[in-house]
Order: C-alpha cells, then structure tokens, then sequence
C-alpha cells in the first residue's frame, strides 16, 4: 500500500477494506506518500462516494474505520457526483506555537497575522495541524521553506502546515496547506482533517458555528469545505462534494 502510495503521487491514497472492528461498515487505511495516516479529512468523503458507487446506493450513511477509531458519514450521490459528510473527533487543543517563527517559515513576518487573539495552534480532530491564522493578501506572498516548515510540524507532532485567512462575520475562511512528502514541500488542494480543527479553534475562540473553507486557489484547484458545529456531539462536521474522475483494475505481480 505504502508502495502504491508513492506511485500515485497524490496527497493520500485510501485503500478499503473488511472492517475489523463492531459498529463500522468498512476499513479505511489512508497513506501519504511518506507514511500512513491516522485519519484524513477529504479522503475520507472520497472514499465514502466510491464505496456508494461500489454498491450502487444513492443515499447512505456509513461508518467508517480508522486509526484514529470510528467516524460516521452521511452520502448522496447522483451519477458521477456526490457529497459527503463526516463527523469528526471531538477537538484537542495543542500548544501555541511561536508567531514569529511560524511566519518565517512561510516567508512572512508579523505585518502578515491576523490578530493578537488568534495565535498559530496545533488543534485535532483526528489528525494535527498547525493552524496559522494571516491576513488574506498574506496567502499570495507565501513562499514555503521546507526546512522550517519540517522542524515545526515534527517539533509539535502536527501534520499539515495550515494557513488561515478568516474575516469575522464573513463565514468564509481561505486556506492554503503544506506537508512535507518525498519530494519536499508539497500543497495540498483541500485538507478536511484541518477544516474540522479550523472550525474548532474559531468555534472556541470566536463562537464560531459554521464556515466554508476555499482552498487550493491559488494553485489553480479551488475547492470548498462546508464546516458547521454539531452542538449536541460537541464536534465539527465537514462536507464536501465529491466527483467520480476515472474507474479502472490494477494488476499487480
């Protein structure tokens, strides 16, 4: 799988299988082209509609297994396209991260954060990212290092790299995310296991209950996360749309 992995050169690669555990419809081991992953955020949605489509239901509502343990989804789909939805782990809030030298890291400096009362944080829902709230002009002036980038995120035992743009009263936040894979600093076109702690952070720091997330603009594959609180798990849900691009049979010796 890890092999597979590296093949693909995509952000993640899923691979389904009979779940072990009681309570989940189906196993989901996700790999970067580094390592395997706990849990991941969009190829979980992905996942969810190809399983759909494998058994030729339109609405369904699954559990899915993971190492990070068991997340329920709820899917919809019509004919090549559909949607998804996963509620996520309730959220861990790690430590701040020093602003300075997180900014540095993408090229930035403090003329670029977004405010005193939103500090970069490492937050989890599944899978830890460091959150890295900027202005917006701030995301087109970013110019990642990956040295930097790699000693923050093994020092906080975070993930993703996450840069977060968020106006007040906007419900909109723009993103840009990075992760260091086998050819360096890679971006990511949309990262559902930093949607869900986005939310959570603004969620407990501004009362946040609901956000779509716009990623990959920049990198010309835009892409939009729809976030909100589910007050009575005490947890983010996120949703995506989903599009089936190719079906195919791999042979292997």
């Amino acid at each position: 799988m890890q092999g597979f992995a590296r093949e693909t050169r995509l952000s993640e690669t899923t691979f389904v299988q009979s779940a072990t555990e009681a309570g989940a419809d189906y196993r989901n081991r996700i790999f970067m082209t580094t390592q395997e992953l706990p849990f991941a955020g969009h190829p979980s949605l992905g996942t969810a509609v190809a399983v759909a489509v494998a058994r030729g239901e339109t609405e369904a509502n699954y559990v899915q297994q993971t190492g990070a343990g068991l997340q329920p989804l709820e899917v919809r789909v019509e004919g090549r396209v559909g949607t998804a939805s996963i509620v996520q782990d309730a959220p861990q809030f790690g430590p701040e991260v020093d602003l300075d030298e997180t900014l540095a890291a993408a090229g930035l400096d403090r003329s670029h954060a977004l405010a005193r009362d939103f500090p970069p944080q490492v937050v989890s829902t599944g899978l830890p990212p460091l959150l890295v709230p900027v202005q917006r002009p701030a995301l087109e002036r970013v110019r990642p290092d990956r040295e930097a980038i790699s000693a923050l995120l093994e020092r906080h035992g975070a993930t993703t790299f996450y840069l977060v743009a968020w106006e007040s009263g906007s419900g909109r936040a723009y993103t840009r995310s990075f992760f260091v894979d086998i050819d360096g600093i890679t971006e990511d076109p949309a990262t559902g296991s930093a949607a869900g702690p986005l939310l959570s952070y603004l969620q407990s720091r501004a009362g946040v209950g609901s956000v779509d997330v716009h990623q990959g603009v920049e990198m010309g594959r835009p892409s939009v996360l729809r976030c909100h609180w589910d007050h009575e798990r005490d947890r983010p849900i996120v949703g995506g749309d989903v599009v089936v691009l190719a079906q195919g049979s791999v042979f292997l010796p």
